[in-house]
């Protein structure tokens, strides 16, 4: 692993500003609150990259809900995604009969969301969909629609927003790519 030091010099290029992220995510509230409206659905995201996004999805949503977590790594050697991905435990809550919506902070492959939603389908919900701030559609291999985009992005290296490198960068408020980083 590189040193934290050499890590902060990375030049980092803007995608998108705080006040476009801003407003996508309150687009993203007002349609989940709408679609949602007659139940009280739960928001699981996926440690540790939705955190950010997820708080503020959560504020932007104007009907009841609940929160858990889970935990997911796809990216434990740096900037390649690991063909295994490692999934914590289930959520505590009995997810039987109810309506759960999945965050992500970027959903690349698809390989992540994939595994955490076969693993939330054992509990028997009404119904999943995933919410992600970004979707990579060019890497994307999905076996099922993203009901809840908020930007669609090229298979670029990003960070910032809840995203990281190297557990660095999660506190930006922009979202921005590290093209040494690009695939």
């Amino acid at each position: 692993m590189a040193d934290k030091s050499s890590l902060e010099m990375r030049k980092i290029d803007l995608l998108y500003r705080r006040d476009e992220i801003e407003e996508r995510v309150l687009e993203l509230g007002e349609q989940i609150s709408r679609d949602y409206a007659d139940t009280t659905p739960i928001l699981i995201g996926a440690l540790k990259g939705c955190f950010v996004f997820m708080a503020d999805l959560a504020r932007a949503i104007t009907i009841p809900l609940e929160i858990e977590f889970i935990s997911a790594a796809s990216y434990r050697s740096g900037t390649q995604q690991d063909d295994t991905i490692a999934v914590g435990p289930s959520p505590m809550v009995s997810l039987k009969g109810r309506d759960v919506i999945f965050v992500e902070g970027v959903v690349d492959s698809g390989k992540t969301a994939e595994a955490i939603i076969q693993r939330l389908k054992i509990n028997e919900p009404n119904s999943i969909e995933v919410a992600t701030l970004l979707h990579k559609t060019e890497s994307s291999s999905l076996s099922f629609p993203l009901k809840y985009v908020g930007f669609e992005v090229a298979n670029l290296f990003v960070v910032g927003y809840g995203l990281d490198y190297s557990q660095l960068y999660r506190n930006l408020n922009f979202i921005g790519h590290v093209s040494e980083f690009d695939k």
